[in-house]
């Protein structure tokens, strides 16, 4: 139990019947939407993991730290820099239970809740790394109009997202004063001159590329933090929806050090 009275659930040191009951006992609000936990559905997907070739760079860049928080967990993917010689601890944060109950990654600990909330303790963490929501068409919770096919957030989890989750957000105001929340909390339980890595996207709506990228890197800054490397690299997207034709070509790794 952590200082702030939430558990932290550590899905890979237990068996199947106490990971149920453990997530049955909690009193946290970001997994409160049932009382009773059924087997999560095998349609129950992740939209949005990590793209494979990005694995070691960030192995290759954590590769001095000793433990890493990814606070925007989804299935655990991070975990696979271990396959790279990543030989710390790696520790995931997730709202939405299902996701992180189908990961099939090693992960070391896994903690279910907002994070904006973390319930880790100041200065635990030698690195963050980690993929925040890039406000695009991802956030839909529509079916297509044009009965086209549709991947979002919603529609692979099966149900409505939580109401702090970011993967409901469209890019606006909402969405980045919710990143702001959520960085000040990174930065907290991240130490002095601590790692904090971000991979994200521009995307293109209504012909307009929405610069999402120089945002996040302008908001971290502003935070103190010190930009120290910036890597673009070419990404296949999706090529279906309403924008196949002009995607953005590309995602973002961000490199900032903790200047506190």
């Amino acid at each position: 139990m952590s200082s702030s009275g939430l558990e932290t659930i550590n899905f890979q040191i237990m068996t199947e019947d106490n990971k149920q009951q453990k997530l049955s006992d909690s009193t946290d609000t970001a997994i409160a939407y049932s009382t009773c936990y059924a087997p999560v559905p095998s349609s129950v997907k992740h939209p949005a993991t990590y793209t494979d070739s990005f694995i070691p760079i960030f192995a290759e860049l954590l590769a001095d730290c000793s433990n890493v928080l990814d606070p925007f967990g989804g299935v655990g993917k991070l975990a696979l820099i271990k396959e790279y010689g990543f030989k710390g601890k790696v520790v995931c944060n997730e709202l939405e239970r299902e996701w992180a109950e189908i990961g099939k990654y090693n992960v070391d600990e896994w903690s279910i809740g907002d994070a904006a909330n973390l319930r880790f303790e100041n200065c635990e963490f030698d690195a963050i790394c980690t993929s925040p929501t890039y406000g695009n068409r991802m956030a839909d919770h529509h079916n297509a109009k044009d009965a086209s096919k549709r991947i979002t957030y919603r529609h692979c989890l099966g149900r409505p997202l939580d109401e702090n989750n970011t993967g409901k957000m469209q890019w606006g105001d909402k969405y980045r004063q919710k990143h702001i929340e959520i960085y000040k909390e990174c930065l907290r339980v991240l130490k002095p001159n601590g790692l904090m890595i971000v991979n994200v996207s521009d995307h293109i709506r209504k012909g307009q590329v929405m610069n999402v990228v120089e945002w996040h890197k302008q908001a971290l800054l502003d935070f103190g933090m010190k930009l120290i490397d910036e890597i673009k690299i070419e990404t296949p997207r999706m090529g279906f929806g309403q924008n196949a034709k002009s995607r953005v070509q590309y995602e973002c790794i961000l490199v900032f050090r903790h200047g506190a």
